[in-house]
């Protein structure tokens, strides 16, 4: 079992070389993991701006959210990325030099990864700030703490994917992760407006 798992990951690491697909799966990951965190701070913003004090509907919504972005995310990841995957392919095939039968397994494999890491990000990253309003529902937080918590845990996640950026770039990852937190708080801020204006 260890050695079938050892030799997948070497196999996945071929495939990933052969593609050069990590900088698009880190793309992904970030650009979707910070559409899935500003959608539920979104969420959360509006129905503290509301007064709702009834976690079902916030979890309701928000669920619905993290399945319509996963759904999306896949499934248009998938077909896009499959496409240029088939371009490239053509483009060897139209070479002297028959292609290397690898280049056609990565193609595979790696048109579903990406959609994978695409339709995971925004959904993970969702839940984390629907977990404080899961666990109202259970009764474990009041519904006052669950605000408090989710919007803490979103900014936390959002700081967080600045940081990885940060990282990438090897820049200043503290700035990054600032940058970050102050799009969050600028868009609180205009919803909350917008809100208390209807």
């Amino acid at each position: 079992m260890r050695k079938r798992l050892l030799d997948w990951l070497r196999k996945v690491k071929v495939y990933l070389d052969v593609t050069r697909a990590r900088g698009i799966a880190r793309r992904y990951f970030v650009m979707n993991g910070f559409d899935g965190s500003m959608t539920m701070f979104g969420i959360v913003i509006g129905s503290w701006v509301a007064r709702i004090t009834e976690a079902g509907i916030i979890v309701a919504a928000g669920l619905g959210a993290c399945l319509a972005m996963g759904a999306s995310g896949f499934f248009g990841a998938f077909m896009a990325e499959r496409a240029e995957r088939k371009g490239h392919l053509r483009t060897l095939e139209a070479a002297p030099a028959p292609p290397d039968p690898v280049h056609y397994e990565a193609s595979r494999f790696v048109s579903v990864y990406v959609a994978l890491i695409d339709g995971i990000s925004p959904t993970l990253t969702a839940i984390v700030s629907l977990a404080p309003f899961i666990l109202t529902r259970i009764g474990l937080l009041s519904i006052g703490n669950a605000y408090v918590i989710s919007l803490t845990l979103t900014l936390a996640t959002l700081f967080s994917l600045g940081f990885y950026l940060g990282r990438i770039a090897r820049e200043n990852v503290w700035l990054y992760g600032a940058q970050m937190i102050a799009v969050g708080i600028i868009t609180a801020i205009i919803i909350f407006l917008l809100e208390s204006a209807i």
